[in-house]
């Protein structure tokens, strides 16, 4: 992959989305900023963690966390060759309870008032990678295809990620869909 490109890599869970976003840039010999959005809570996570971590190239940078992420990639802009974000649903969750707490209870204002945050965050962060002259990769979770969730929660995360997915698809350059380890370009 060579020239400045916006990539979204979606797919189910363990569909092969992040191998697949990682060979769009395995070939680089140079710096690749490597955003991962997880957080370690318990010890499965912990091992998703260290498993992901094996498997991408020892001279890649990383940078575990999941929000302000633009200005992260903004100072190391000259310095990288590409960008990997995995993954954009983790990130969309961890934000939304950063935000709020109490999802049982949440009104639709404050409903609101939590997307209109988060989309806020995405557009910050695609107007600084449309900014640069390298490959992004960007995976996330198609979380769309089943059926409709019988809680709230789920039924709001589903919603918003489903826009923030909307959100980057629009304005990537290509989006690919990743189903049982073979991905198919949809854009």
């Amino acid at each position: 992959m060579s020239g400045k490109k916006l990539v979204l890599v979606t797919g189910g869970a363990r569909s092969g989305k992040s191998s697949f976003g990682e060979s769009l840039l395995r070939e680089k010999q140079g710096n690749i900023l490597y955003i991962a959005t997880a957080q370690a809570f318990d010890e499965e996570m912990k091992e998703r963690i260290k498993h992901h971590k094996i498997q991408r190239p020892s001279h890649w940078m990383t940078h575990e966390g999941y929000e302000n992420l633009g200005p992260v990639i903004s100072v190391l802009g000259g310095q990288i060759e590409g960008v990997l974000l995995d993954c954009v649903t983790i990130m969309v969750t961890n934000l939304m309870f950063q935000l709020e707490s109490n999802w049982d209870e949440v009104g639709t204002e404050r409903i609101h008032q939590v997307e209109n945050h988060i989309q806020a965050e995405v557009k910050t962060l695609l107007d600084t990678v449309k900014g640069l002259e390298i490959p992004v990769i960007f995976i996330t979770n198609e979380i769309g295809m089943g059926i409709v969730p019988e809680n709230k929660l789920a039924r709001i995360f589903r919603d918003i990620a489903g826009r923030v997915n909307q959100m980057i698809a629009k304005e990537a350059d290509q989006v690919y869909l990743v189903t049982c380890g073979i991905s198919q370009r949809i854009k």
